[in-house]
């Protein structure tokens, strides 16, 4: 099964009074998403600037559907795809 990995970056320098809040609603969509099971992976960046998603069993165009309803979208400094194959 193919995957699609999403590197968000946020821009940390104009965060918004309600940050805090944010990050909820953003754990609550990520957890969703698990239960689901199409998000296999989440990955915070060393850097606390974004996160690294590893989606499964998505193509592109629905992958950056789901990563536009996402809260902290909303902060986005940049957002890469990049499609994946899992060697066995």
């Amino acid at each position: 099964m193919n995957r699609v990995e999403a590197i968000l970056t946020i821009d940390t320098d104009n965060l918004p009074a309600n940050f805090e809040e944010i990050i909820k609603h953003e754990q609550e969509v990520v957890a969703q998403w698990k239960a689901e099971g199409i998000l296999e992976h989440l990955f915070l960046r060393q850097g606390r600037n974004g996160a690294v998603l590893v989606f499964k069993g998505l193509d592109e165009a629905k992958v950056k559907e789901l990563m536009e309803t996402l809260p902290l979208y909303q902060l986005k400094k940049n957002v890469e795809y990049l499609n994946l194959i899992k060697q066995f």
